[in-house]
C-alpha cells in the first residue's frame, strides 16, 4: 500500500499520473486509426516535426507549444497533399517532410542557447514540470476527442480501411484525415511533456499493436487499446518514480512488456489451432 501512496503526497506526481494515464490512453486510441491506415511512422514523424516547431518558437522567444502544434498540423497536411499525388508513397512522404523538420530543430538547437534551455525536457519528457494548467490540457483534449471519435465513428473507419472506397462513396477523406491529423497533433502535443518527442510514437504504435493480437473486432480494439495505454502511462508513472529512471521510457518498457506477453500468448493458441483441426479430422474420420 505504501507503493502505491507513497507518490501521491507530492502535487507534481498526482499530476503526472493523471496526465500520464490520460495521454497514455488518448495515444492508445488514436493510434488505432494510424496503425490500421498502415502509417505507423506518422506518429513518430509527426512528434519529429513538431520538435521543429518548439525550437523555431522557443528561437524568438514565443510560447514553443504553439508553436510545435502549427507546425505538426502543417507537417500532417503537407504529407497528406504529397501522398495524394500517389507518385511517393506515405512513408516515404512522412521521411522527408518530418525528417526536415527535425533537421531544422537540430539546427536551431545548436545555434541557439535559449532553444536548449527551453525544449530539452520536450526531448526527453520530464514528471518534475507537470502543472495543474497541464493536467487540465490533456484533460481536455482526451474529451475533445472521445466526442470527435463518436460523432465520427463511420466516416474515420471507412477512411482507415479503405480510403479510395469512401471517397467514391462520398466521405469526404481528405476532411477526415485532417481530423485525424489535428487530433493527433494534440495527443503528441498532451503528451510530450512527459513521454518526449523521441518516445512518444511509441505510446501511439504499441498499444494499439497489442490490441490488435487480442481481438478481431475494431470497436473492441478502440477500447482495448486505449485501456492498454492508460495503464502503460499509470503503472510506468509509479515505476519511474520508484525506479528514478525517465517515466518516456518507463512508460514506453510497460507498454512492449504488455506487447510481448500479448504476442507469446497468442502464439501459442494460434500454434495449436492446427492441431486441433487435425484432431477433429481425425475425430470425424
Amino acid at each position: 500500500m505504501t507503493v502505491l501512496l507513497d507518490p501521491l503526497r507530492y502535487d507534481f506526481l498526482r499530476h503526472a499520473l493523471v496526465v500520464c494515464t490520460v495521454a497514455g490512453g488518448l495515444c492508445g486510441l488514436l493510434g488505432v486509426y494510424v496503425t490500421l491506415k498502415g502509417m505507423s511512422y506518422l506518429g513518430h514523424g509527426l512528434s519529429h516535426a513538431i520538435f521543429a516547431g518548439a525550437a523555431i518558437c522557443a528561437a524568438v522567444s514565443v510560447n514553443p507549444v504553439a508553436g510545435a502544434g502549427l507546425w505538426g498540423l502543417g507537417s500532417g497536411l503537407a504529407i497528406s497533399r504529397v501522398t495524394r499525388r500517389r507518385v511517393i508513397g506515405a512513408d516515404a512522404a512522412i521521411g522527408v517532410v518530418t525528417t526536415a523538420s527535425f533537421a531544422l530543430g537540430v539546427a536551431l538547437l545548436g545555434l541557439y542557447s535559449r532553444v536548449r534551455q527551453s525544449i530539452e525536457a520536450t526531448v526527453f519528457g520530464s514528471v518534475l514540470g507537470v502543472s495543474t494548467a497541464d493536467m487540465a490540457l490533456v484533460v481536455g483534449v482526451a474529451v475533445v476527442t472521445v466526442v470527435v471519435v463518436v460523432v465520427l465513428y463511420r466516416p474515420l473507419l471507412f477512411t482507415a480501411f479503405d480510403p479510395e472506397v469512401a471517397e467514391v462513396s462520398g466521405v469526404r477523406t481528405d476532411r477526415m484525415e485532417a481530423v485525424l491529423l489535428l487530433l493527433l497533433c494534440g495527443a503528441i502535443l498532451t503528451g510530450m511533456k512527459v513521454l518526449g518527442v523521441t518516445l512518444i510514437a511509441a505510446a501511439i504504435v504499441i498499444p494499439p499493436v497489442t490490441a490488435r493480437l487480442l481481438t478481431d473486432s475494431f470497436s473492441r480494439m478502440l477500447v482495448l487499446s486505449s485501456a492498454l495505454g492508460a495503464v502503460g502511462g499509470l503503472v510506468g508513472t509509479y515505476l519511474s518514480y520508484h525506479l528514478d529512471v525517465s517515466s518516456g521510457a518507463t512508460i514506453v518498457l510497460v507498454d512492449f512488456a504488455a506487447f510481448t506477453v500479448a504476442f507469446a500468448s497468442t502464439a501459442k493458441r494460434r500454434s495449436a489451432m492446427p492441431a486441433v483441426a487435425r484432431q477433429l479430422g481425425r475425430d470425424t474420420l
